[in-house]
């Protein structure tokens, strides 16, 4: 987190205490330095899965950041891949990465045009609440996103990505079990949300960003009730629990006709 590429302990300060999209606009620069940035393992894992699932046509990243996640979609998309954020400078970044760089609309939308070497690339700055498509994709994918919505926007958000998707198609997101209560990394987490909850009782505008912020049961039923219907499948490379269970899913909810 500290090191000399990411950001310093004033800088996380200032960005805490600003809006969502305020706060990702001044960490955007160094965001691919922090441990907020979706680890290489879980980019690896779930693309692994899609290759079996796929092939796919269009998809989407929903919050994607600096853009990470298009490399996923890259490996499973035939035609198109869209990152979609409604952080500007988290596009930004996006955009000028080696081998994306994309011409910039005056709308906040880029396209890196369709060329031989894979499906075509374009940005779209837009909320995930009020996504800006039709039923145009069929691939939605959500890398550590959820952490920045509160559960009663459950519903309206996993509508909206139903919405986009055509019939058939694929909303995927990767899920971790908790860990044990006995390990520093719940204590980690627990303390970390307990730190923006108490922030956000205190000063406004919010910054929604929780690590425990859903049940597994939960986000099941509610994918249900937009028309989706969730399969699982296990992420070894993640290892077990002590009861067998996997520590890590993906969770693959097929839009109905």
């Amino acid at each position: 987190m500290f090191s000399p590429e990411g950001p310093t302990v004033r800088e996380l300060a200032v960005q805490a205490l600003s809006s969502v999209e305020r706060g990702y606009d001044l960490l955007a620069p160094k965001f691919d330095h922090t441990p907020f940035r979706t680890p290489d393992a879980v980019l690896d894992a779930v693309g692994s899965v899609l290759e079996r699932t796929g092939p796919y046509t269009d998809g989407l990243d929903l919050c994607c950041g600096t853009g990470a996640g298009l490399d996923v979609l890259r490996r499973v998309c035939r035609t198109s891949v869209t990152g979609v954020d409604f952080s500007a400078g988290m596009l930004d970044v996006a955009r000028r990465r080696p081998g994306r760089a994309t011409e910039a609309a005056a709308t906040g939308t880029g396209d890196s045009g369709a060329g031989d070497t894979g499906p075509r690339v374009s940005w779209v700055r837009g909320d995930a609440r009020a996504l800006p498509f039709t039923a145009a994709f069929d691939l939605v994918v959500s890398l550590g996103a959820l952490g920045h919505f509160v559960p009663a926007e459950l519903p309206l958000l996993f509508g909206r990505v139903s919405a986009v998707l055509r019939p058939g198609g694929v909303f995927a997101l990767p899920v971790f079990a908790p860990p044990p209560p006995c390990s520093r990394a719940f204590w980690t987490l627990l303390g970390f949300d307990a730190v923006m909850r108490v922030r956000n009782a205190v000063w406004r505008p919010p910054f929604v960003m929780y690590y425990r912020a859903f049940r597994f049961g939960d986000v099941l039923r509610e994918l249900e009730r937009a028309g989706l219907r969730p399969e699982l499948h296990a992420l070894p490379g993640f290892g077990r629990r002590a009861d067998g269970s996997p520590r890590a899913r993906l969770i693959a909810a097929r839009r109905l006709p």
